[in-house]
């Protein structure tokens, strides 16, 4: 008996949720960022020839610099349009922007404030539409988290992961990403901050049916137990700040503290996207110490977002690792 690559699904052209990767391609992400991350010069002209535009109407740190640097590691170009003073469709429309941009690059990487940014790029643009944040989700640190969890665990499935904090953008995506994979997911927050309904339900639909599990309660000590993971992001997110105060009141009783860390797995980590406001959702004990794995999470961005515009653009350079194999 010999395995052979098996045919991925038919893939969405592009990135708006990680719905539009499916589980296959999630997984051929992460299989192949693996690969990618181990033996960087064997992909060192994957995305010759190719060049992505990025536009932020966001600062970034993370972002910005794993795409420039991820592309250019892959033998490819990345421009980078700066939209913090004027917003996507202020100057033209969104529609009209998306089909000039189609015609010089070969995929478009947006941070909006808006999904509905996200939305209107993809339906205008041929070329794939990456989302790098918006309000809505953010898939691609969704990527990275899982691939930081697969290094340090191995296979996911089973795996428990508590999220404290806002049912934010980054909690969103975090539950799709665990849902496909199988993971055990727990959801701690405020009453009134719990992610979207509609979210959680489709969260716990897939989770399901992988032998997975998503549950949203509101008591910290009791959601970490046992958990092999514990994730948490700032409580005011940009746009935010006229809610800071009254945030800051909601979410002090769910910092993230040694204490907390105490009631999880002992070989838990701690995750945080980043930026962090040390003494605010984190104590600095937490986030400063062994346990944390928030800068392997910053370097596997670029990792993961490398192996996920391989996949977009030019598929044929994926690793065969990565690739579904099926007996035959």
């Amino acid at each position: 008996m010999t395995t052979a690559a098996a045919p991925l699904s038919r893939c969405a052209p592009h990135l708006r949720t990680l719905l539009d990767l499916g589980e296959d391609r999630v997984r051929t992400v992460l299989r192949a960022a693996l690969q990618m991350k181990r033996n960087p010069q064997a992909f060192s002209q994957a995305l010759a020839g190719k060049a992505i535009v990025m536009l932020f109407e966001k600062p970034s740190l993370r972002t910005r610099v794993s795409f420039e640097v991820g592309m250019a590691r892959l033998g490819g170009a990345a421009v980078y349009l700066d939209h913090t003073q004027d917003r996507i469709g202020m100057r033209e429309s969104v529609s009209d922007y998306a089909r000039n941009l189609e015609r010089w690059a070969d995929a478009v990487v947006a941070r909006t404030y808006s999904h509905r940014t996200i939305e209107a790029l993809a339906s205008a643009s041929s070329a794939p539409v990456v989302n790098a944040l918006s309000d809505h989700c953010h898939p691609c640190q969704a990527l990275a988290d899982c691939l930081t969890l697969l290094e340090r665990f191995g296979p996911l499935e089973g795996l428990p992961l508590t999220f404290v904090g806002d049912g934010n953008n980054v909690c969103v995506s975090l539950l799709r990403a665990g849902a496909l994979l199988g993971m055990r997911l727990t959801v701690c927050c405020p009453p009134g901050y719990e992610p979207p309904g509609a979210v959680v339900a489709e969260a716990q639909e897939l989770a399901a049916a992988r032998n997975g599990a998503v549950r949203i309660t509101h008591d910290p000590l009791q959601a970490v137990q046992g958990a092999k993971a514990v994730y948490t992001d700032v409580w005011t997110s940009m746009g935010q700040t006229e809610q800071a105060q009254q945030r800051r009141a909601d979410f002090a009783p769910y910092q993230v503290t040694t204490r907390l860390m105490a009631q999880a797995a002992p070989d838990a980590v701690f995750m945080h996207c980043l930026p962090a406001h040390r003494g605010e959702e984190v104590e600095a004990a937490v986030i400063d110490s062994a346990q944390s794995v928030v800068y392997d999470q910053a370097e596997n961005r670029m990792h993961a977002q490398n192996a996920l515009l391989t996949l977009l653009l030019r598929p044929e350079a994926l690793p065969e690792e990565a690739m579904p194999h099926v007996d035959s």
